[in-house]
């Protein structure tokens, strides 16, 4: 049987983040290359059981709060991007396990506690029908991080009653009902494998769906009969794409932390000065370092918040909810203005694929595509909401 993590900590569950770093840089272009993470990567994850971080006790998790899941991918992301991201999935899916009926966490979690499950988060891009015990779901998903590992995937579609949308539900597939088109041919995050999946028809009984509503925000989940802790009472849509925001932070981190050493190495080419005394590059690497710690100050704060409200028994206004999407999307704004200014003071070293920053630009700019960072839409609807107007997302 896979260990049990129960008594692990917050502080000791970061520390084995942390210490993963330095061969997750060394193994980083080689999951780029096989656009998957490396045995040795996936080894370390199940014998550290930082995927587990929010899966509850009664399976050997470690059932930590919230900022737990930010902290650890914030620091697995100062090795790999693309590692990181990976483990904010497969944390957060053991964390939505937890929120469906037990017997479907009896079902995958008695047979392996270590399971990776995969989501197609995207509502319209499936459609499904209620039928007698369950619901009739297809439909095409892009964007299924870590597919290629998963035993089973959390895909989202809408419920209609003829052509009204009547739920906002999440199937739970095994891997033998869908299929995966390998089309992840992208410009950066190449190791998460975020493929396409696509069912057809499959009927998935009651008891393995999860209707959005329910994880708004408090205890009217199915699994909250079994799993109490204030942790799973967090608004799930709101606050879950800030594990995606701690992979741009811990990005950017390692973009700076490359760049000063580098600086401290290098003289310029041609004149033999020192690159540190240089005012500009002095400003650059300032500038940067304060960008990068605004955006985790923000994204910590909101976690702790978020936690700290699910501890009390509430549940976060709207406004509110939109704030931390808003946070969320800013706060990738600052990391890509980081690296973008880091890479650019790496002159035409940064060109090379053999330099980490020319991945690391990519993968900013990758991993910024996702609808949590989008400015535009994260931003405007906070804006809209302060000042009085209506907001329509049953998600949230």
């Amino acid at each position: 049987m896979p260990p049990s993590f129960t008594g692990v900590t917050h502080s000791e569950a970061v520390a084995r983040a942390r210490s993963m770093v330095p061969r997750l840089r060394e193994r980083a272009a080689q999951a780029e290359a096989a656009r998957e993470l490396p045995p040795e990567t996936m080894r370390e994850l199940h014998e550290s059981g930082i995927m587990r971080a929010l899966q509850p006790k009664r399976w050997g998790g470690m059932e930590l709060d919230y900022l737990t899941y930010f902290d650890v991918v914030r620091e697995l992301a100062r090795g790999c991007a693309s590692t990181a991201w990976n483990v904010s999935q497969v944390l957060m899916h053991h964390y939505l396990l937890a929120m469906f009926d037990p017997r479907a966490q009896e079902e995958i979690w008695s047979r392996d506690p270590e399971a990776i499950i995969a989501t197609g988060i995207a509502f319209p891009q499936g459609q499904a029908r209620k039928v007698d015990g369950g619901y009739v779901v297809g439909g095409r998903w892009n964007f299924s991080s870590c597919v290629n590992m998963s035993d089973w995937n959390m895909l989202a579609a809408l419920v209609r009653d003829a052509e009204r949308v009547v739920d906002h539900r999440f199937f739970l597939l095994h891997k033998s009902q869908y299929e995966i088109v390998d089309d992840w041919q992208v410009l950066g995050m190449r190791a998460t494998r975020s493929m396409t999946v696509t069912a057809k028809d499959v009927l998935v009984p009651d008891y393995k769906t999860l209707c959005a509503y329910d994880i708004r925000g408090g205890d009217g989940f199915p699994g909250a009969q079994v799993n109490t802790h204030p942790v799973f009472r967090v608004p799930v849509l709101t606050l879950g794409g800030h594990g995606v925001v701690a992979s741009a932070i811990g990005n950017a981190q390692a973009a700076l932390e490359h760049m000063i050493a580098s600086v401290k190495e290098r003289s310029t080419s041609y004149t033999g000065a020192k690159m540190r005394d240089f005012q500009t590059v002095q400003l650059r690497i300032g500038s940067a370092g304060a960008l990068i710690d605004t955006a985790c100050v923000m994204m910590r704060a909101d976690c702790i918040e978020g936690q700290e409200t699910a501890n009390r028994g509430l549940v976060p206004d709207m406004e509110t909810k939109l704030r931390y999407k808003r946070n969320a999307a800013f706060a990738t704004r600052l990391c890509n203005e980081a690296v973008d200014s880091l890479h650019a003071m790496a002159g035409a070293n940064g060109i090379y694929q053999s330099f980490p920053l020319e991945r690391i630009f990519r993968e900013a700019h990758a991993l910024s595509g996702h609808v949590t960072c989008h400015f535009d839409t994260q931003v405007s609807a906070w804006g809209l909401a302060a000042l009085g107007g209506e907001v329509s997302n049953p998600t949230l």
